[in-house]
């Protein structure tokens, strides 16, 4: 199979972070998703993750000691990698406009951008402490290494869009701001405007907000300041 769809966007942001919901509004625009997840236990309206994906960047991931929870410290594809991805590309040929979201991606940007040199991107961010109370329920990680992983992944999503910048949500947004800055991302990326009143988004999607605010380290506290700054 030979080709790829004429626009490939990637919705990128930590996990926990509002990627699914980001990606589901998106969806909701006329962004072709392919086959993905429509429920999971922790995403009543699912992750919208193509499971294809995300099996192409655990290999990678693996292949270059690492794994979602564990960045490794290079992200070298392999041939075998780039002909996977290729096939993937290639079975959305005819799509005007394919999206692709998961997290573990921000982890291996390299390799997609040699791949689709017009790569198109999307990001969202949340606030560390509720994306560590979200982890902590889901995976059962610890605050310390939950901070880590926020931090090693938003650090990766501002330096892609100080490269070269990218619409940006807040996930912390309340509901009429978020759909209000959605609908700004959907004209910029001339997809179809939302008609219907029921979004994909609503605030029962938010299952923890981070709880009663901890210290954090200086470093976080900046980088989340600066994404807050870049963002719409």
């Amino acid at each position: 199979m030979t080709g790829q769809p004429r626009r490939v966007i990637a919705i990128l942001g930590m996990h926990r972070s509002g990627t699914s919901c980001l990606t589901g509004s998106l969806q909701e625009a006329g962004l072709e998703l392919g086959e993905h997840h429509t429920w999971n236990p922790y995403n009543r309206k699912g992750n919208r993750e193509n499971q294809d994906f995300v099996d192409l960047h655990d290999a990678i991931l693996a292949a270059n000691g690492g794994a979602w929870d564990n960045p490794p410290a290079t992200s070298e594809w392999s041939d075998d990698h780039r002909e996977r991805a290729r096939a993937l590309l290639a079975e959305y040929a005819g799509a005007e406009a394919l999206g692709f979201k998961d997290p573990r991606c921000l982890l291996l940007l390299a390799g997609w951008r040699a791949l689709v040199p017009g790569l198109e991107r999307v990001g969202i961010f949340r606030h560390p402490d509720a994306v560590a109370a979200s982890l902590a329920n889901r995976s059962q990680i610890p605050r310390e290494q939950a901070l880590s992983l926020w931090y090693a992944y938003n650090r990766l999503l501002f330096r892609e869009y100080r490269r070269q910048p990218f619409p940006l949500l807040c996930f912390d947004d309340g509901e009429e701001s978020f759909n209000r800055k959605v609908d700004e991302v959907i004209g910029r990326l001339q997809l179809r405007p939302v008609a219907s009143p029921t979004r994909f988004y609503d605030n029962t999607l938010k299952t923890h907000d981070g709880g009663t605010p901890l210290r954090l380290p200086w470093k976080i506290r900046y980088l989340y300041r600066r994404l807050r700054w870049a963002s719409l």
